[in-house]
């Protein structure tokens, strides 16, 4: 690892919309920034951006509530739709109450609302828009890679970052959940610790742990910046995609 990393979050970037070229408003963003991408750079680039992009936005009165959607609705005090649209992004629901409904996302994240979000999402006065997931974060994020690369000539890592809460914490982190061209865990087993221990266990989520240091410069609320290029993160370590940070169902000692 560099004894530096620069976290740089770029300025510009402008509302994004179904079909926008997310290459292109990166490119401007880099120039309005006064910034270039550099051999080895890591852009963190929010979910909701790219989710945008690829039209994953629903209107709510789109949504048929099934009778299992309108029942689970009453015993959370949630919009039935709502509840729909998390039953159709989620493989099961691992807790629930009311207000509150933690599902394992069909991406495999265990998470709040199948990350269904409402937030920075425009609505019009006659109806109520929210905004899925990517159907494929890795598969967004290699795309998007390419086609960076391609463009400007470099090589760079890409994460789709998503503020995500953890079940014993208070508070929401970033997390990667779309992963190209770099690690997402680094297994550190059989290195030496400074006493010359031997590592049994140590396995570092680097892709994670990016995604949290950008989400500090792109905020929750207001901020616009969705877009952040981390410089100074090197590895030797095998390129991975955010599926190798889901935990075996067989190694989930909580479920």
């Amino acid at each position: 690892m560099a004894g530096q990393i620069n976290i740089i979050a770029l300025e510009g970037v402008p509302l994004v919309h179904p079909g926008d070229d997310l290459v292109e408003i990166i490119i401007n963003a880099l120039t309005l920034s006064n910034e270039c991408l550099k051999n080895d750079d890591v852009l963190v680039v929010a979910q909701k951006i790219i989710s945008k992009a690829e039209g994953r936005i629903v209107a709510l009165d789109s949504v048929s509530p099934s009778e299992r959607a309108e029942k689970l609705a009453i015993e959370l005090g949630k919009d039935p739709r709502q509840i729909e649209l998390v039953l159709q992004e989620s493989r099961e629901i691992v807790r629930s109450k009311p207000g509150v409904v933690i599902v394992e996302q069909n991406l495999g994240l265990v998470m709040a609302n199948a990350g269904i979000d409402r937030s920075n999402v425009v609505q019009q006065s006659d109806q109520e828009y929210v905004l899925l997931l990517p159907v494929d974060p890795d598969a967004s994020s290699n795309r998007l890679r390419e086609k960076i690369n391609k463009r400007l000539g470099v090589k760079v890592g890409i994460i789709i970052n998503d503020s995500i809460g953890r079940a014993w914490r208070v508070g929401t982190t970033g997390h990667a959940i779309g992963v190209a061209g770099l690690p997402a865990v680094i297994d550190l087993r059989g290195e030496k610790d400074m006493f010359g221990k031997e590592l049994l266990v140590s396995e570092q989520a680097v892709a994670d742990e990016l995604a949290s240091a950008a989400s500090l410069l792109q905020g929750q609320a207001s901020e616009a910046l969705p877009i952040v290029v981390v410089r100074g993160f090197k590895s030797n370590a095998t390129n991975q995609t955010a599926k190798a940070l889901i935990r075996e169902r067989d190694m989930d000692m909580f479920r």
